[in-house]
């Protein structure tokens, strides 16, 4: 009985170990910095948005999960939510509106993005993460120079 009780002691602190080491080195790690990260490529938001429109898989396999620069005509800047401000760049006219590229800005970066009008030339970097048949997502996204009116 004594042997039984002393496994079950022994398996309860090896669970907690886990839980407090993977609590520390896989929850609590840090996360990666998207607005001083260097991109992997920079690319104008309409040859972004064709090569998808063009070769989805293709596309996919050259640019999600990597950090991109791209550059273009803003076509909108949308507040679908109070901690959320994503700049739009337009370049079809789908079923549901417009297509093109949508960029969800880091939270530093909202008082800038909410200045901008459409027309405004900008240049942005931010984390490919997918296409969704009409938009090309980038999030993390940040300005990385100066906007140009």
């Amino acid at each position: 009985m004594k042997t039984w009780k002393i496994i079950l002691l022994i398996i309860v602190a090896g669970g907690l170990l886990a839980a407090i080491l993977g609590y520390v080195f896989v929850y609590n790690k840090a996360h990666r910095d998207y607005e001083r990260a260097r991109p992997d490529m920079a690319l104008s938001a309409s040859e972004l948005y064709q090569a998808f429109a063009i070769n989805e898989k293709e596309a996919e396999e050259t640019f999600i999960n990597k950090v991109l620069l791209i550059d273009g005509t803003l076509a909108g800047v949308e507040q679908p939510a109070d901690d959320m401000v994503v700049l739009s760049f337009v370049f079809a006219e789908g079923f549901f509106g417009g297509e093109g590229v949508r960029c969800t800005m880091l939270p530093s970066q909202h008082d800038r993005a909410l200045q901008l009008s459409a027309g405004d030339q900008v240049v942005v970097k931010g984390l490919c993460t997918g296409f969704t048949g009409t938009d090309v997502i980038l999030e993390h996204a940040s300005f990385e120079s100066e906007t140009i009116r």
